[in-house]
């Protein structure tokens, strides 16, 4: 059977015991009361004037691998909307030119920790549609909010499982107002599941500061707003591991970096 997988059939009984422990976890609970982290920083903000970015592209060298297959038969709600009871797993996406989807760069050290960031207030979403967590792959800052979204005619569980920041696991019935969560500390990548369908994942980049990118179809990032500097830039893929690089940007420069995963 597939990693990831439920079986179509004796599905029942496992399903109706995790709608169980989803109600257990807390499905009428719409948010967390983490306290949010106070900026880090001495006070000195970039200078847009001075400020450079750097691009690039992720990429993999072969075939593109075969994505694993998913059996949702044990709710129907699934069923209808991912369009039937076996589906791909998005966990893999790699176009036929080898560009890498959802992987996750960031400047892992360097920046000057004179620096200080405004945190977002704007939320975040992670939405839950068609039985999958939306997007899979996303970044967030220390203190700004992130909304988890049930558009799903079913019950979903949000179980992230952070090794650093707080624990947390909640019960979101179909049609209840999202919930919201925010994450006090630094952490490459928080995962969440779903107990109710054990195929969901997604993972969150918990980032200190703005320096991060999530590459799309392409396979392409962009990291923008940099201070002159000599930093490790750093790329996570779930499936295929992490790399690190090192890169100088000068003032007002674009630098390009490349990232290539091998079988």
């Amino acid at each position: 059977m597939a990693r990831g997988a439920v079986p179509s059939m004796r599905a029942c009984a496992p399903l109706v015991a995790a709608f169980a422990l989803a109600l257990a976890a807390g499905c009428s609970s719409s948010s967390s009361t983490s306290t949010p982290a106070t900026p880090p920083g001495g006070g000195k903000h970039v200078d847009p004037t001075t400020a450079g970015a750097i691009a690039g592209k992720v990429t993999f060298d072969g075939p593109p691998p075969k994505p694993e297959m998913l059996h949702v038969s044990a709710d129907p709600a699934c069923v209808a909307a991912d369009g039937g009871p076996v589906v791909p797993s998005d966990a893999v996406l790699v176009a036929a030119n080898g560009a890498v989807q959802n992987a996750f760069v960031y400047i892992k050290d360097g920046v000057d920790p004179s620096y200080t960031f405004d945190t977002p207030t704007t939320p975040v979403v992670l939405d839950q549609k068609g039985c999958r967590y939306v997007p899979r792959v996303l970044g967030v800052r220390v203190g700004q909010p992130i909304q988890i979204v049930n558009s799903d005619d079913t019950l979903h569980n949000v179980h992230a499982m952070p090794m650093v920041n707080q624990e947390f696991n909640y019960g979101e019935k179909q049609g209840t107002p999202p919930m919201t969560h925010t994450f006090t500390a630094p952490e490459t990548m928080v995962r969440f599941v779903c107990n109710v369908h054990g195929w969901m994942r997604a993972y969150v980049g918990v980032m200190a500061t703005p320096f991060f990118a999530v590459t799309g179809p392409d396979g392409a990032f962009d990291i923008t707003g940099l201070p002159p500097g000599t930093y490790t830039l750093a790329v996570w893929h779930e499936t295929f591991g992490t790399q690190t690089q090192q890169i100088t940007v000068g003032d007002r420069e674009t630098k390009t970096a490349t990232f290539v995963f091998k079988p």
